[in-house]
């Protein structure tokens, strides 16, 4: 558990107690609805001194990406709803990343140093005449959007933090655009807008992956001989969150008495499946699997992390980015998300279950290396894993080279 993540409750309880909840949020949030973040700490700005929860201001939340004429109605009704509502208006939160692309081409103003404190979020008012196709624009940098919205955008910070980071983790967490919509109501009106169903705490929200990740448990395993690596079983773990399993492809008998041969894969739906040019995740997948096979024993892990945790969907709309000009860094910022998603938790635990304890790394990528380490699990040695570039992916490589550190 990370610094950030001390404060979480106790992962057990927690996760009895909140993950239906979260699963639900997360469905809710993935059909274009409404959910609601409380947070306990707060009251229309001011710590609560005693106040009962009935005057807690909670914030109804839609993804941005799922925006619809009708859900919008709905926020600007919550907003204009006399007592029950604090007129306040509707904010959109994005990441920061995602404000600066917005700010670099002169859509949205550059905040001023009091609306810009938490390097992790921006927050925007908006204004005007709202349209749902004009805020998806906004959230979505494959998009070209109006040039007229910038008019009607005004960086604030009138929103409690764990709510905007509660909102935007949640977006993450439903595999969509971190993007959201915010408008704040009192905790005594959220039963006219919200189901109970649909209701959670912020401050869950920051350890949610990290105690999924760390809660895997595992769930079947069977022989599945492979072409060039015969004696191979693959066992399935799932997270606590019911999300997609991670595979442990076990290639002969590992002496887990010494340092292991592990490679760590995340899937890779196109280069994997369907043999795509664009990256090298085909020839690495397959070459760690013969390179295993050779050494005489070892462990592929294969991590559900599409596109470096941001999934499928994302992973295209970057490729979109990249043909503009972006590289694959810079994709993942305009679309507002992190340069890197992923969390190695999911692997240290399953190596873990698997009886592993050190491992001779297959990697080119420093950040493994020093991830798995911080997870508890001893890197002996790094193991290079090259492999030669094609026409298509030549200035991948490159950027994974120059600009994560990769060590080709």
């Amino acid at each position: 558990m990370t610094a950030a993540d001390k404060s979480a409750p106790d992962p057990t309880v927690w996760t009895a107690t909140c993950l239906a909840q979260v699963e639900r949020a997360m469905a809710e949030l993935r059909r274009g609805g409404i959910v609601a973040l409380l947070d306990g700490q707060q009251m229309d700005g001011q710590q609560m001194d005693g106040q009962q929860p009935a005057h807690r201001h909670a914030a109804l939340v839609i993804a941005a990406e799922m925006l619809e004429q009708p859900a919008l109605a709905t926020l600007l009704a919550a907003n204009n709803a006399g007592q029950g509502g604090t007129g306040r208006g509707i904010r959109l939160v994005v990441t920061a990343e995602r404000a600066n692309a917005l700010v670099r081409r002169g859509l949205v103003p550059a905040p001023a140093a009091a609306t810009a404190a938490d390097d992790s979020h921006r927050l925007l008012a908006l204004s005007g005449a709202l349209a749902a196709e004009a805020i998806r624009q906004i959230a979505d940098p494959t998009v070209e959007p109006v040039a007229w919205l910038a008019a009607g955008i005004v960086p604030v910070a009138d929103v409690a933090p764990a709510l905007c980071q509660g909102a935007i983790e949640l977006t993450k967490l439903a595999r969509l655009l971190p993007a959201a919509l915010i408008v704040l109501v009192p905790h005594s009106a959220l039963e006219r807008w919200v189901d109970p169903a649909f209701r959670l705490e912020a401050a869950d929200l920051p350890a949610f992956r990290r105690n999924a990740a760390a809660n895997l448990r595992r769930v079947g395993s069977a022989p599945v001989p492979l072409d060039g690596a015969e004696s191979c079983e693959i066992v399935a773990f799932r997270p606590s969150d019911g999300g997609k399993e991670h595979l442990a492809i076990v290639i002969g008998r590992p002496d887990t008495s010494q340092p292991v041969l592990v490679r760590l894969h995340s899937e890779c739906y196109t280069g994997d499946l369907l043999g795509s040019l664009r990256c090298d995740c085909g020839p690495q997948l397959r070459g760690a699997i013969a390179a295993i096979e050779k050494a005489g024993s070892g462990v592929l892990l294969y991590l559900a992390q599409e596109g470096r945790g941001i999934g499928l969907v994302n992973k295209l709309r970057a490729y979109r980015l990249q043909d503009a000009g972006a590289d694959t860094l810079d994709a993942n910022l305009q679309l507002g998300y992190g340069a890197d998603e992923r969390l190695y938790e999911p692997a240290a635990e399953m190596l873990r279950q698997l009886g592993v304890g050190a491992v001779r790394l297959l990697t080119n990528n420093p950040e493994k290396v020093a991830g798995l380490a911080q997870c508890g699990i001893a890197v002996i040695e790094r193991v290079p894993h090259v492999f030669q570039a094609n026409d298509h992916n030549e200035r991948y490589l490159s950027t994974k080279a120059i600009r994560f550190g990769h060590m080709f």
